[in-house]
């Protein structure tokens, strides 16, 4: 095709997108620092002022608070005054980016962007050579996790997540066995503990790092109605224990979902329920073309949760595998029931009830 047969226009604007593209980027990493350092909570709490009072209010080195705001001001995040040399962030602004936003705060997420770079060279060779790159590779993924955790589960689990099953609290009042699969640090386990001590909980990862910081959370605590095991829940084979299982944002990226959800099924009483949380969007490519987050996702799947599934031989499941998919795959691990709810606070899941009757 030649120039004259381009459509100018058309062309003129994919290239304004990808300049767009090319500043969000630079933008998600400086947002994922401004989280990190704490400087927009420090923003927030401050009256317009300069880098260096920002600086020394966050107890970082002003050369780079001024460097980083630089890129905050031109991206459009931070105001400026150019007279007074101050620089201020909107109250409309930290609604987005603070830790006071709780579940609103999108900064948290922008850390992302940097874990998935670091593997960048891994994944390019994985696209030429096939297999995967394994959890060993993300150091900072158990904590960050812990984090989008707290911050989208934990907070959520008494008020909103566990009401979502008819009758379930007043169970876990009365007493019920409960098992997590998949559950990392295990705060979502240890704040069901506390939340209900008539019942009993147990949380299972592979990770030996997660279940330690579960353990010492659960000391620290005082609770002695929780235990955590390192466990390959693919191999779970405890035949009606639970009136209860769950699952926070775990099971998409198993090495074997099958296995795990077959295992889930029968560790279920018979009158039992698994609760699971995971993605919110469509297994069809083509439905997904207006899901805010849908991008971000497929990036994050093809950057971590499909590849660490391949890296062991995994089903490479991946990130969007959708509600579609997640149905099927229920109803196949023996589940004749499955229901699909969503909260408001929670753009990015869905949260599944299955029972086998």
């Amino acid at each position: 095709m030649t120039a004259q047969e381009l459509n100018q226009a058309k062309a003129a604007a994919f290239a304004e997108k990808m300049l767009g593209v090319l500043n969000g980027a630079a933008l998600a990493i400086m947002t994922s620092i401004g989280h990190r350092t704490g400087l927009f909570d420090t923003l927030a709490s401050l009256p317009p002022s300069t880098s260096k009072q920002i600086a020394d209010a966050a107890g970082l080195n002003e050369r780079y608070v001024r460097e980083w705001l630089g890129a905050m001001v031109t991206g459009r995040v931070i105001d400026y005054d150019p007279v007074s040399g101050t620089y201020h962030l909107p109250p409309e602004h930290a609604a987005s980016l603070t830790r006071a936003a709780a579940s609103e705060n999108l900064a948290m997420f922008a850390q992302y962007i940097a874990l998935m770079g670091n593997v960048e060279d891994r994944i390019v060779e994985c696209f030429r050579n096939g297999g995967g790159v394994p959890y060993s590779a993300y150091p900072r993924f158990q904590q960050l996790m812990a984090e989008e955790s707290n911050q989208t589960v934990a907070a959520a689990l008494s008020d909103s997540i566990l009401p979502l099953v008819p009758g379930l609290v007043e169970a876990l009042n009365a007493g019920l066995e409960v098992l997590d699969v998949g559950c990392g640090r295990g705060h979502a386990v240890n704040v069901m503990a506390k939340a209900f001590p008539n019942s009993r909980f147990t949380g299972y990862d592979f990770s030996e790092e997660g279940i330690a910081a579960g353990q010492a959370e659960a000391q620290q605590m005082g609770l002695s109605n929780v235990h955590f095991a390192v466990k390959n829940v693919a191999a779970l084979d405890e035949p009606g224990r639970y009136g209860l299982i769950t699952a926070f944002d775990a099971i998409h990226d198993q090495a074997q979902p099958t296995k795990v959800l077959h295992g889930i099924a029968n560790a279920l009483r018979p009158d039992g329920t698994f609760l699971m949380q995971d993605i919110r969007a469509s297994s069809h490519v083509e439905k997904n073309m207006e899901h805010p987050l849908a991008p971000f996702l497929y990036t994050a799947s093809t950057m971590h949760c499909m590849t660490v599934s391949l890296a062991l031989n995994g089903e490479g499941l991946g990130t969007m595998w959708g509600e579609e998919k997640a149905k099927q795959m229920l109803v196949e691990a023996g589940f004749r029931k499955v229901e699909v709810r969503q909260l408001p606070h929670d753009m990015q899941n869905s949260y599944y009830i299955a029972t086998k009757r």
